[in-house]
């Protein structure tokens, strides 16, 4: 555990307001994460939930002795069955075939799985138990096959997302249909067609609505009451409004979730990330073109309550942090972390502001570059507390050297000088030279050399 004794703040959504964390049990403190629908491969925009709640963990497990962290699969969703179909593909194959590619792509970011990762076609049964529980307190009813609850039942909807109820329904994404007595009724059961995934239940063959599933999952693992939940703001409503409510008629006088935890959008080059822009990429193709360690450094860049722009150009730049910060390291080659630097630990018990103590490493580069091992030692524990920093730095520059890589650097670089982007020509060129690898111009073209 971290030493000197730190005071966690954390922004909470509900509140709106930065609150000193109490956990309900200081000796395991319990999280749940939405985690993804599985139907096809992650975007960097999905990344940035599960590297906050990454962030999140690590720094509960450096305060506290235990933390119990909870991110779950959604694997039954229409969605999936679109997908499917327009595959021509089992849904059984494609959400396990798709999940695989997600555990792989975290993995790849250096974000470390979770301590239980249900997943809501294994836990039917705890949805049914929450919906029986509802319709016998007044708060659900049943209506043509569907089970719904029913929002004027919960004196504090809208409490979560801070809407009336006349803001909740403006511009949101509910069903109009007549069997539903007030319009913001949402689905806790629907009837499933023949070609549809379904379960039997009491209220025919069906599937479960999205929302009852996160509420049962948690439940089932974490109990009535615990004290995060987090996830991106685009499901502070409907789906955090809907499981808080439905979660609190089922279990009168609970909590649920003490703390909510939201992290903004990520853009990309200025405008929302969308397939028919052109600027929505997976993170499997970010990866062809920088190392995952830069990527994870980028997005740490802006706090998670901010609004991140992702572009190729400030790929580059984290690149060449990465690239100093490795140099630094590489003077010391024996050094064994050290205690991590109290400055940054306290940046990020400050809600997690992951700029500011990001910018506590580079005087500690700066230290460690003059010859201090007491600095380097400090920079390489700082750095593993956000996932940074992991490997040698021969590893680093090796892998970030292959000749392949290179030669395709120079021929940007001779494009970008052709276009009259010296900018772009002198950054490529500084950022070889910062691997190692020096440029020559001749008249035969650009040769080069390991330093």
């Amino acid at each position: 555990m971290a030493t000197p004794p730190y005071t966690l703040s954390l922004h909470d959504s509900q509140t709106r307001r930065k609150q000193v964390f109490t956990p309900l049990d200081p000796e395991n403190v319990r999280v749940y994460y939405c985690g993804p629908t599985v139907y096809d491969a992650v975007h960097i925009g999905n990344l940035r939930a599960m590297l906050s709640a990454d962030i999140l963990v690590r720094l509960l497990r450096a305060l506290f002795p235990r933390v119990t962290f909870v991110r779950n699969i959604t694997d039954v969703d229409d969605k999936i069955t679109a997908r499917a179909r327009d595959n021509g593909e089992d849904i059984a194959s494609l959400t396990a075939r798709t999940t695989i590619a997600f555990h792989e792509d975290v993995a790849a970011l250096g974000i470390q799985p979770p301590d239980i990762e249900p997943r809501a076609t294994h836990h039917i049964d705890d949805m049914l138990a929450m919906i029986a529980q509802l319709i016998a307190s007044g708060h659900a009813y049943e209506a043509e096959g569907h089970v719904l609850f029913a929002v004027d039942r919960c004196a504090s909807y809208g409490t979560l997302s801070g809407r009336s109820p006349d803001d909740l329904l403006a511009g949101a994404r509910v069903e109009i249909a007549p069997y539903k007595r007030h319009p913001g009724d949402f689905v806790l059961w629907k009837p499933s067609a023949p070609e549809q995934p379904g379960w039997d239940s009491p209220y025919g063959r069906g599937r479960p609505g999205w929302h009852i599933e996160c509420s049962a999952m948690s439940h089932r693992y974490l109990g009535e009451s615990f004290d995060i939940h987090g996830g991106g703001d685009d499901l502070l409503f409907p789906h955090h409004e809907n499981e808080r409510a439905q979660s609190l008629c089922c279990n009168p006088g609970s909590s649920f979730a003490r703390y909510w935890l939201h992290n903004a959008m990520l853009l990309s080059n200025g405008e929302k990330m969308s397939k028919s822009l052109g600027n929505f990429f997976t993170i499997r193709e970010v990866l062809t073109r920088a190392p995952a360690e830069a990527l994870r450094l980028l997005m740490l860049g802006a706090h998670y309550r901010s609004v991140l722009d992702f572009t190729w150009e400030k790929l580059e730049d984290a690149k060449r942090t990465l690239n100093r910060f490795y140099r630094a390291l590489e003077k010391h080659p024996s050094v064994a972390p050290g205690a991590v630097d109290a400055d940054f630990m306290s940046a990020l018990c400050d809600d997690m502001n992951t700029p500011l103590a990001l910018s506590c490493l580079h005087p500690l580069a700066d230290a460690a570059l003059a010859g201090d091992a007491q600095a380097a030692a400090s920079l390489k524990a700082s750095g593993a507390m956000i996932g940074l920093l992991g490997q040698s730095a021969d590893d680093w520059f090796r892998a970030g050297s292959d000749d392949g890589a290179i030669d395709a650097l120079i021929v940007q670089r001779a494009e970008a000088k052709k276009a009259r982007d010296f900018a772009l020509a002198d950054s490529i060129r500084a950022d070889l030279a910062a691997q190692g690898i020096i440029l020559e111009d001749t008249a035969q073209g650009t040769k080069w050399r390991r330093a």
